[in-house]
């Protein structure tokens, strides 16, 4: 298979996140991981410094790109020509949000595909907003997270 994308906030990238890409880059040539602005979901860091942090953290897969978007995804998709896209489940709740999400796309362009990946075990609990809430009452999120992004949660007083 050609490429995928890996559509998220990534408000901060999680070690749960970081599996996925790897997982995924394993399977596709390019994985394109495209960062939502997401401005409804109010985000604890700017585009640019989500976007950093992913940089970072990825650096080293070599068939990874990242770009950053502020319109619907099936659109960013179709302009890609990219027809299949990633995500990540880590629960049933998880499942039910992106079934839904998967057949509304699924509306907007017949040729999408969803493709679910869950995390390895030990990173299937962590997600953005948990580790948001840690940082936000200063605790140790290094287990959570790439530790190349950590100077930058700390340049945020994250942590």
């Amino acid at each position: 298979m050609a490429s995928c994308i890996y559509p998220g906030t990534f408000d901060p990238i999680t070690n749960g996140h970081l599996d996925v890409i790897i997982r995924a880059s394993k399977m596709f040539e390019e994985v394109v991981v495209a960062i939502a602005k997401s401005e409804s979901k109010r985000p604890m860091f700017s585009l640019k410094h989500r976007e950093k942090m992913v940089k970072i953290a990825t650096k080293d897969l070599k068939n990874v790109r990242i770009i950053t978007f502020d319109n619907l995804l099936v659109d960013l998709a179709k302009n890609l020509q990219i027809n299949i896209i990633i995500r990540g489940l880590r629960a049933v709740s998880d499942f039910e949000y992106e079934l839904q999400l998967g057949y509304a796309n699924h509306m907007l362009w017949e040729d999408f595909e969803t493709i679910y990946l869950m995390p390895n075990l030990k990173n299937s609990f962590i997600s953005s907003s948990i580790v948001r809430s840690i940082c936000m009452h200063n605790g140790d999120v290094n287990k959570l997270v790439p530790k190349e992004i950590i100077p930058l949660l700390k340049e945020k007083d994250c942590i």
